[in-house]
């Protein structure tokens, strides 16, 4: 019998993880199995992603130093930043416009009242932070002392001071080769410590996707059933149909071939629920399996992990309208407009501050004069919804790299 490659290994896990997942939500909640169980399953999800998460910031930092110095020239690098930063925000846009439609369409929400959630309002305390809070929260994230950035994993502040010493490096050339050789050995070293963590990916993620499917609360899924059918056909929508078309339509890349490329990396993104935790299999996904140049998924990966959220941006439109249905309010198109713009604000700024979504979904709300503290009615159901749109955030970085790697290529030949 030959053995299992590691996709396959990683995809029988996830399987195993929703079969375990539902027997222990039949089980008694109190009984031996199932806190022995759910609590081994824990020990193990949680020593996978802190694994993940031990590389993520060298990975970062190295992997955007060595992506920028080796694309030296600066026509090149004007091309790479210029078609990566139009894929996202074109990609994000394309997301919102398709959660607004859908919630016009189907209008989650209208059949509920808001009566029905007070209890889980009233005991939930939302952030307030007003638009130019934001801002001035989201510029001073950018910046900050790289070696407490380093320490407290702020990916954003990090991804910023490597693409400013990475330019500092291009720069200087031939004077500070030793330093860029340093980080290229560096970062092949980290990605030979992402390879050994990948031997645990499919106990890992097996433990984490039955923790997910054990713990949830069937029945308020039940209740608001509607809503959570919007958003994930959505979601699925866009990242099943409109970005494997787009990324087939702009480099011949067919759906199956990125699929098959991509797996290990979009299966880590729905059990960890976190596009940074799964940064490194994305990254080594990019490089071994769909032929990125390092170069380029040293740079395009990183950045997309910390702005280009398109699971996120579609959800928080989707949701603001799902508020405003529950508290019968009926949001004019100038209203959601100012959702439109708020919500890829909103998602694209999410990295750079504590508590990120919570935070960012209220400023999506109070743009348009929505109660705050309706957030509390998501809370429960988030975790669910959660694994999907960062599925799909995942998903757009792959295809951001793909891309942006098939442009430059195609820039370098006519000139």
């Amino acid at each position: 019998m030959n053995k299992l490659s590691l996709n396959n290994q990683i995809l029988l896990g996830a399987l195993l993880g929703v079969l375990f997942g539902l027997w222990f939500s039949m089980l008694e909640q109190e009984s031996e199995i199932s806190q022995s169980g759910l609590y081994a399953a824990k020990l193990a999800g949680t020593l996978f992603t802190d694994l993940l998460r031990m590389v993520l910031i060298p990975l970062v930092f190295t992997s955007i130093v060595v992506g920028v110095a080796n694309l030296r020239s600066h026509q090149q690098m004007n091309r790479v930043w210029q078609v990566t930063l139009i894929f996202f925000m074109s990609t994000m846009a394309c997301a919102v416009v398709l959660g607004l439609t859908a919630a016009n369409i189907f209008r989650p929400g209208s059949e509920l009242q808001i009566a029905m959630f007070q209890d889980a309002m009233q005991d939930f305390q939302a952030t307030q932070m007003s638009l130019p809070e934001f801002f001035a929260h989201f510029l001073h994230s950018l910046f900050q002392n790289p070696i407490a950035a380093l320490a407290q994993g702020n990916v954003l502040a990090v991804v910023i001071f490597a693409l400013l010493l990475g330019i500092a490096l291009v720069i200087g050339g031939e004077r500070y080769r030793n330093i860029l050789t340093l980080m290229q050995e560096f970062l092949e070293l980290i990605m030979m410590l992402v390879g050994w963590i990948m031997r645990l990916a499919p106990f890992g993620i097996m433990a984490l996707v039955l923790q997910l499917v054990a713990t949830q609360d069937t029945g308020l899924l039940t209740v608001m059933i509607k809503f959570v059918a919007v958003v994930l056909g959505t979601t699925l929508l866009h990242g099943v149909v409109v970005l494997p078309l787009i990324l087939y339509l702009m480099t011949g890349v067919t759906p199956y071939k990125f699929w098959l490329g991509g797996r290990e990396a979009l299966i880590t993104a729905i059990a960890t629920s976190s596009s940074a935790a799964t940064l490194p299999v994305t990254l080594r996904c990019a490089e071994q399996h769909l032929h990125v140049k390092r170069d380029v998924a040293g740079f395009v990966i990183p950045l997309g992990a910390t702005v280009n959220m398109d699971g996120t941006a579609l959800y928080e439109a989707i949701a603001a309208l799902f508020i405003a249905n529950l508290v019968g309010v009926e949001l004019s198109l100038m209203q959601q407009m100012i959702v439109f713009v708020t919500a890829m604000l909103a998602a694209m700024g999410a990295p750079g501050i504590p508590s990120a979504g919570m935070v960012t979904m209220v400023m999506v709300l109070q743009s348009v004069g929505l109660p705050a503290e309706a957030i509390a009615i998501l809370l429960p159901i988030d975790r669910i919804l959660d694994t999907f749109r960062t599925m799909v955030n995942v998903e757009g970085d792959l295809v951001g790299s793909l891309v942006v790697q098939h442009w430059i290529k195609r820039g370098g030949s006519s000139t």
